[in-house]
């Protein structure tokens, strides 16, 4: 049974819709990736606009020719398993901003277990 409690790091990776790793999404690599790394969850959101290094405002409204959108990456577990996988971010993201934060975890338990 996976759980984590207590204090833990949360890194969010603030990224672009059409960033890309090899043909395929970025986000979807570092989720993947984080999968593949045991971490404890990861969850991609969408933005509907912002801005970042570019300056150019990227927005969702209906009139807006953007169409690479802000996304955000938050992965939380313990920080020895957090910086250890920095490595990969540091690979993967050559546009765009890792914020690393303490926080405290109330409760995660992993699907299909009753706690």
């Amino acid at each position: 049974m996976t759980r984590l409690t207590g204090t833990a790091l949360r890194v969010t990776i603030f990224i672009g819709e059409n960033d890309t790793w090899r043909h395929k999404p970025l986000y979807s690599e570092i989720v993947h990736r984080a999968y593949s790394a045991g971490l404890a969850g990861a969850s991609v959101f969408r933005g509907v606009e912002g801005f970042g290094a570019s300056s150019l405002i990227h927005t969702s409204r209906l009139l807006s020719l953007s169409e690479d959108l802000p996304v955000a990456v938050v992965i939380v577990d313990t920080e020895e398993r957090i910086r250890a996988f920095l490595p990969q971010l540091d690979e993967l993201v050559a546009e765009g901003l890792v914020i690393l934060d303490d926080c405290e975890v109330i409760r995660y338990v992993g699907r299909g277990h009753e706690a």
